[in-house]
């Protein structure tokens, strides 16, 4: 009934006022509760391999110098920075980016300030946070990313300002302030992957949401009226559908339909179906032909074909790091194929491996023009690798985005995969605990995120 209220009241009053009403009013399903817990889930198991300090992060040093102190918005900071840092955090198809990344970084930050706040209204917020995510990412259209923008960095604000502004019991009124303060900062740029500062737009996003929170609560009031409608308009190149930010909100809930994704390999999303092409041909390969032969020495060449457009997230042609391997479909693909996994320790800091870079080195990228443009329809994406071998004969095998997004991924393998290193931590108990389902839930995670926050 409150939904259909709030439903009936939207060709009543501006964008911007209509979406804070559904932020601070509305109440979301059981079904996406449960959604919810699988996203903690999986943010926990990404976060903990660099907060516990199984895998090194250089850069988590400096900004540590930088944001030192133990308020909410340094704990944004950092926090979105750990989540993001392996790049292994889920995705959201409608979003375009990372949404947990950017909004549970905010959540658990001002949980940790606040000890009232209870694990129902941490889910809660953090269903409102992606309900958001993935309507501004429809709502700005698929210009905005193809323009060099990072959806997680850019849009990633208003969703942290949104499940913030739910989190903390804000107003209408004062929600509509929140997120006019969250839109004024939103920056980030895809120029940016392959480096530190990717995983830090995630920090600075989930920043901006707590702090447009925390202003607007403290009574600094900036314009309100209309300010998401400006902030489309801005950023969509005039292919912005502003009513989809509104239009049947919460049915479904976006956290279950179309839901997030999460990641079974440390990669660039943008190389995963390429991956999966390359582990079905080493298979053929390995079936058809002499074993004493490597893979190497066999293949002449490889080509590796998409929509045109389908490789400006994984635009690094030759990586020199770990890191800049997650966001090369040359270095993924000859890693899938000499390996047949994709390994976490191979995508971290520290030079790539050689073998696999000589491989990678016979990698071809061809556009497919016959395919309509990935700006135009991102989920058609697909990936057709290729292998010409110098006996004349040739392999190819073509997996499609939605082939890949359909396959279901092993959170409890997951997070047992990734603090392996870590033999102090449980993960039966971790896992029981992501369920915030009891008191005292929410308060052991954050003691596991945030050193002094137990």
């Amino acid at each position: 009934m409150l939904l259909t209220s709030l439903l009936l009241m939207t060709n009543q009053t501006d964008l911007t006022s209509t979406l804070a009403r559904f932020i601070a009013r509305s109440l979301p399903s059981p079904a996406a509760i449960d959604a919810a817990r699988r996203g903690v889930t999986d943010f926990i198991a990404t976060a903990l391999p660099i907060t516990q300090g199984a895998i090194a992060d250089s850069g988590l040093i400096p900004l540590k110098q930088v944001f030192n102190g133990t308020d909410s918005q340094t704990n944004s900071v950092i926090l979105g920075y750990v989540g993001h840092a392996l790049d292994f955090d889920d995705y959201h198809p409608a979003f375009r980016g990372h949404p947990s990344t950017v909004i549970l970084p905010a959540l658990f930050a001002l949980a940790a300030e606040n000890r009232h706040i209870t694990e129902e209204a941490f889910l809660t917020a953090y269903v409102i946070g992606v309900e958001v995510a993935g309507r501004i990412g429809l709502a700005c259209g698929p210009r905005h990313y193809s323009l060099g923008y990072h959806n997680t960095a850019t849009l990633g604000a208003i969703a942290a300002a949104a499940a913030a502004a739910r989190l903390l019991g804000a107003s209408v009124e004062q929600t509509e302030n929140i997120l006019g303060l969250a839109a004024t900062q939103a920056a980030g740029l895809r120029a940016q992957f392959g480096s530190a500062v990717k995983p830090l737009h995630a920090g600075l996003a989930a920043r901006a949401g707590v702090t447009a929170a925390m202003l607007a609560l403290a009574g600094f009031n900036g314009n309100s009226g209309q300010v998401i409608e400006a902030f489309l308009a801005a950023h969509g190149d005039q292919l912005q559908q502003p009513q989809l930010l509104t239009e049947s909100w919460g049915a479904p809930w976006r956290i279950v339909a179309p839901g997030l994704e999460f990641k079974r390999y440390p990669t660039c999303g943008g190389t995963h179906s390429a991956a999966e092409a390359a582990f079905a041909l080493r298979e053929q390969w390995h079936a058809q032909y002499n074993a004493n032969v490597s893979l190497t020495d066999s293949v002449a060449r490889i080509t590796v074909s998409f929509p045109p457009g389908g490789d400006i997230a994984p635009f690094i042609r030759r990586a020199a790091t770990g890191v800049e391997a997650r966001f090369s479909l040359e270095y993924v693909i000859a890693a899938a194929l000499l390996e047949g996994e994709l390994k976490l320790t191979r995508f971290a800091e520290g030079p790539v491996d050689p073998v696999i870079l000589a491989l990678a080195d016979k990698v071809t990228r061809l556009a497919d023009d016959t395919a309509p443009p990935d700006e135009r329809d991102p989920e058609a994406r697909f990936h057709e690798v290729t292998l010409y071998l110098h006996n004349g004969s040739m392999l190819t095998r073509r997996v499609t985005r939605q082939e890949t997004a359909a396959k279901p991924t092993d959170l409890d393998a997951k997070l047992a995969q990734n603090i392996s290193a870590l033999p102090h931590l449980d993960s039966n108990q971790i896992l029981a605990r992501c369920a915030l389902s009891t008191s005292g839930d929410l308060r052991y995670l954050l003691g596991l995120l945030i050193s002094d926050s137990a």
